[in-house]
C-alpha cells in the first residue's frame, strides 16, 4: 500500500488548503535546518525562515477563516467557537 493511500483524506476544501500550507511549511523548515547545518549564509537562512513563518501564519488564518464560516453556517452547533474566542485566536496570529 502506498503512503498516500494510508493518509486520511481531507474533509473538505478548507482542510485540504490548511494541510497543504502546513506541508509546505514543514518542507521549508527542513530546508532551514539543512541550511543551518551546512552553514549557509545568514541571508539565505533568514529568507527561508520568513517563508516558514508566512506559511504557518497563512495556515492559521485559514483555520480561523474555516471556524468563522462554520459559525455563520450554524452558530448554535455544539463546539462552535464564540466570537470573542475567534477574535483572540485571530489576534494571537498578528
Amino acid at each position: 500500500m502506498a503512503a498516500d493511500e494510508m493518509k486520511p483524506q481531507p474533509r473538505d476544501d478548507a482542510q485540504r488548503k490548511i494541510l497543504n500550507r502546513l506541508r509546505r511549511a514543514y518542507g521549508q523548515l527542513g530546508a532551514v535546518i539543512g541550511a543551518v547545518e551546512n552553514e549557509a549564509h545568514c541571508r539565505d537562512i533568514v529568507q527561508q525562515l520568513s517563508a516558514v513563518s508566512k506559511a504557518l501564519d497563512r495556515a492559521g488564518y485559514l483555520v480561523i477563516s474555516s471556524a468563522l464560516k462554520e459559525c455563520l453556517a450554524d452558530p448554535d452547533a455544539e463546539g462552535t467557537p464564540q466570537s470573542d474566542e475567534l477574535e483572540k485566536l485571530f489576534l494571537s496570529l498578528a
